[in-house]
């Protein structure tokens, strides 16, 4: 048996990693500047998060949630301490995807609806649902087409309130667009579309998968903008460093039955402890105090760069326009100054998503790096 093809590769077997590096199986160093699609939190191999898990796997590595599991109580616990979302409620998955199918679900559970508002270039996932919210038309199947999907420009508050009736389950927005190359929702449109739902009976969703769990500096992205506090939102990514976990939060007013939603796999022991290392090493290391910081510095430098044509993100949450596509550039990088980088949905957009501990010594190294190679391709 082969493998189904599906996947453009670096020719490269990544072997190891430690902190912000990783190495082949030549031994050749890469410095990681894309954190495996910004999964990468705490960096690679973090001694507490190893820790975490291997202290866990000991006693027990899984069991269903036909139990109780004090494990994600404290993981709930802790999650809405330090995001500030301490009254609503968690439903733990294995991923981003599946995080969205199970918020678009409980929004139509809770009004009996089934059009939901997504934005152009938005990117929310591959599943059933999920993929019909994504602005991609070549990956979705004629088998997803189940859903009523209205699509409208981000920051357009007029096509909102066109778009907006009472047959709208819910709208879905990204707190920062990631495969959408880090286009951002103005805190006015993130206003008007609570207000919306509100007027309307909807639900308000926000998609933090990529731009949460600190990865622009505030927990979440959307907390840039006081006064949004959506009814629901969706987190993986960052969440377990790696190992595959995501999750909803849920505002009180939705009300949980048994058999409302379910999963296998989703909470177990050892997600749950995944999860729990990244949000200690968070609070031991300020590691949202280092993103801002170190996220500046980045910024501020990228726009020196002249052949970048403009720079936009957040924390470590950043994309680079050029004049042309980028893929020759990514390739140099990675080929020949041994960095990895990321691209966007516009060719011509590379996406930076390094792991959330980098500091001035690893910016440095890229920001040279990155001149020379800039300069040589121009």
């Amino acid at each position: 048996m082969k493998l189904f093809d599906v996947y453009p590769r670096f020719p490269v077997n990544i072997v190891k990693g430690k902190g912000n590096y990783v190495w082949d199986d030549k031994g050749q160093k890469y410095l990681d500047f894309y954190g495996g699609h910004a999964v990468i939190s705490i960096g690679h191999s973090h001694p507490h998060y190893i820790e975490r898990i291997e202290n866990q796997l000991e006693q027990i590595g899984f069991y269903s949630n036909s139990v109780e599991m004090p494990i994600q109580d404290e993981l709930a616990q802790k999650l809405g301490e330090i995001s500030g979302y301490e009254n609503y409620h968690l439903f733990l998955v294995n991923s981003g995807a599946e995080a969205i199918e199970n918020a678009i679900k409980l929004a139509s559970f809770g009004n009996d609806r089934k059009k939901v508002i997504a934005f152009e270039d938005a990117f929310h996932g591959r599943t059933s649902a999920a993929v019909q919210l994504t602005d991609n038309p070549r990956i979705i199947a004629p088998l997803n087409r189940g859903i009523e999907v209205v699509r409208i420009p981000l920051n357009d508050e007029e096509a909102l309130i066109e778009a907006m009736d009472e047959d709208v389950a819910a709208v879905i927005v990204e707190g920062i667009q990631g495969i959408g190359g880090m286009e951002e929702p103005t805190a006015e449109f993130l206003k008007e579309i609570q207000n919306q739902c509100k007027q309307h009976g909807s639900t308000f969703i926000l998609d933090e998968i990529q731009s949460g769990y600190g990865r622009t500096g505030e927990f979440f992205a959307h907390q840039y903008h006081p006064g949004i506090r959506p009814d629901l939102i969706t987190v993986a990514k960052g969440m377990g460093n790696g190992f595959p976990v995501g999750g909803v939060l849920i505002a009180p007013h939705f009300e949980a039955s048994y058999g409302l939603l379910g999963t296998t796999f989703g909470g177990n022991q050892l997600a749950c402890a995944a999860s729990l290392a990244v949000l200690e090493v968070y609070q031991k290391e300020n590691i949202l105090e280092k993103v801002k910081k170190n996220g500046e510095l980045l910024i501020n430098q990228l726009k020196e760069i002249p052949s970048v044509l403009r720079v936009r993100g957040r924390g470590l949450m950043i994309a680079l326009d050029f004049e042309h596509p980028i893929q020759e550039l990514r390739q140099k990088l990675m080929k020949e100054h041994y960095i990895f980088t990321g691209s966007a949905k516009d060719a011509r957009t590379m996406r930076l998503l390094p792991p959330l501990t980098i500091g001035s010594s690893e910016i440095t190294q890229f920001i040279t790096t990155f001149a020379k190679a800039t300069e040589q391709k121009s």
